[in-house]
């Protein structure tokens, strides 16, 4: 799940906020780096990741709770950014057509928001899962 934004290294564009399908981040209200302020309803798409131009956001694999990371440690490793590398998200028009196949994501999507909501439950059990609407 949604881990941590590297600060130093976010531009403030916001593209993580739109791509977000559950809401979890909000804008800066300094016009810097997005809060995250719904942890609890990532549902570890690792589409913010994908979406983040500077390569500044860091999501842990773990789908059922946050993971324990050192932001230095995970600087220093190379993988900021391997999601867009992966991807090839940036490759030059013509090349290759990396969003060819990102049709097959919605099932994947579905499954997430399922299990975002289940661990918003176990860990709020007087309450409902907040909407994913806006």
């Amino acid at each position: 799940m949604i881990a941590h934004i590297f600060e130093d290294l976010c531009n403030g564009c916001d593209a993580c906020v739109s791509a977000c399908p559950t809401h979890v981040f909000d804008l800066s209200p300094t016009g810097g780096a997005p809060v995250i302020a719904r942890p609890d309803q990532c549902q570890t798409c690792f589409m913010c990741e994908l979406y983040c131009p500077a390569d500044a956001i860091y999501v842990g694999a773990d789908q059922t709770r946050p993971e324990p990371f050192d932001p230095e440690a995970i600087r220093a490793s190379g993988v900021l950014g391997q999601m867009r590398r992966d991807h090839l998200w940036d490759a030059p028009a013509g090349d290759l057509e990396p969003l060819k196949e990102y049709w097959r994501l919605g099932p994947f999507l579905g499954e997430g928001a399922q299990i975002a909501a289940a661990r918003y439950k176990r860990q709020h059990p007087q309450g409902d899962p907040p909407s994913a609407l806006p």
